[in-house]
């Protein structure tokens, strides 16, 4: 991408602004060991453009600093969480173009993998002492709480954009 203009700004901030309103409005689903964030399908939204890795990204920060705020998550998870969403959303983006039976079925492999791993070994940090029986136990569940959202959600949600011709309207794309 060469430069951001007002629609790719504005398509970012939708995204961003989608991810917190679903995360924050199913908060109980969107915080803790055991979790299920459903905005984490918008993770697969690199698929179609790069713009999707800015818009989870700011949507994540914007989800975690209101989480915080409101006793949902600790103050670091502001910088790992973040940090987790930004880099699978790369790696996602790295892959859109590898598909199984035409679904970025592979595009969802890091958001379930970089945020079991980064987001496990945050709250193994959090209980005191590195173990690892912690971390594989809060690695898994994290991990586990991804596949949902991120395998089942973003890939259908990704299909139905293409295949309605969406990912173009939103994204201005040819």
């Amino acid at each position: 991408m060469k430069h951001l203009n007002g629609r790719a700004i504005a398509a970012s901030a939708m995204i961003a602004a989608v991810y917190t309103a679903v995360s924050l409005a199913l908060s109980l689903a969107s915080f803790g060991v055991v979790q299920i964030r459903v905005a984490e399908c918008l993770t697969l939204l690199p698929v179609l453009s790069p713009l999707g890795i800015y818009g989870v990204t700011i949507g994540c920060l914007l989800t975690n600093i209101v989480g915080v705020a409101l006793g949902l998550t600790m103050p670091v998870d502001i910088l790992f969480g973040t940090l987790a969403t930004a880099l699978a959303a790369v790696l996602t983006y790295l892959l859109r173009h590898i598909r199984i039976k035409k679904l970025a079925i592979p595009a969802a492999i890091p958001p379930i993998l970089v945020n079991g791993l980064i987001i496990g070994l945050e709250l193994t940090w959090l209980s005191g002492s590195f173990q690892w029986d912690i971390f594989w136990t809060c690695a898994g569940s994290v991990t586990l709480g991804q596949v949902i959202p991120c395998l089942i959600l973003g890939v259908l949600l990704v299909w139905v954009l293409e295949k309605k011709g969406l990912d173009k309207r939103l994204f201005g794309t040819k």
